[in-house]
């Protein structure tokens, strides 16, 4: 078996890469084939930790490293808050492989190593809290973060299935991703954003004032960013409204490209 699961949708003329968040996996992103299947070509793989990934990995940068490895030539990568991030630091380290970058509710991570340390606590808690507790009992408090309020409002078919996947993931896994890929094992990227030649959505709900407000900072860094913030929606627009997710996906991926000042939209 492949170290990182994939499954592959769409037939469209795009190469694409979609990395999930923490808890998802290759799965996470079915619900847009009908979506966005005749733009892209799409490889949606499971992250270490996640799904049926069986692989040990130490740290964020060998996670770039594996997910660097799948590229044959110049692909779009499309990443969802760990993917999303996961997706920027493998354009930061190796830019010649992205043609271009979708961020949804994505972080540079934390410039103060102080907070790198501390945070890197508060994800070894976490796994350690899983280890213990289990799955089940981690993700019925992980459902509860405000973050995913926006999920909490879906109807009810859509958080049962949300859950049985979440619940089919391993306690070991999990807690290997959170101490491997959490935002205390990331590396501080906000230092290479102004030397990213990369053509880049940002996309967030506006209801997500964190990470709406992480996304504004970054525009201004980034020399080719286009930022989106959709109204009414929270941290996870792809579930949340995803026909409008589509569509700003779409727009961004069919429009050209120059060396030009960034752009802002507020949908």
């Amino acid at each position: 078996m492949s170290p990182l699961p994939s499954k592959r949708w769409g037939a469209g003329p795009r190469r694409a890469l979609l990395l999930h968040g923490f808890t998802g996996s290759r799965a996470s992103f079915d619900h847009l084939a009908p979506l966005v299947g005749d733009l892209l070509t799409a490889e949606c793989v499971d992250l270490p930790g996640h799904g049926a990934a069986e692989v040990e990995v130490s740290g964020f940068d060998e996670v770039i490293e594996l997910l660097a490895a799948r590229l044959d030539g110049r692909t779009t990568l499309i990443g969802y808050s760990q993917g999303a991030r996961l997706a920027l630091g493998l354009a930061v380290r190796h830019p010649e492989k992205v043609e271009r970058l979708v961020l949804e509710s994505g972080s540079p991570g934390l410039h103060r190593r102080h907070d790198r340390v501390l945070r890197r606590r508060a994800d070894d808690d976490l796994a350690s809290l899983l280890e213990s507790d289990g799955v089940d009992s981690f993700i019925a408090v992980w459902e509860q973060h405000p973050l995913f309020s926006g999920i909490r409002a879906l109807p009810g078919q859509v958080q049962e299935q949300l859950r049985e996947r979440r619940g089919a993931h391993r306690a070991a896994g999990l807690a290997l991703a959170l101490r491997a890929m959490g935002q205390g094992a990331q590396p501080d990227f906000w230092p290479a954003l102004a030397t990213l030649r990369v053509p880049t959505l940002l996309l967030t709900g506006a209801a997500d004032t964190k990470y709406t407000r992480l996304a504004r900072r970054m525009s201004v860094e980034l020399p080719l960013a286009w930022r989106v913030a959709l109204p009414g929606v929270g941290h996870a627009p792809h579930l949340e409204a995803p026909q409008a997710w589509a569509a700003e996906v779409r727009s961004f991926l069919g429009s050209p490209w120059t060396h030009e000042p960034v752009a802002e939209v507020m949908r």
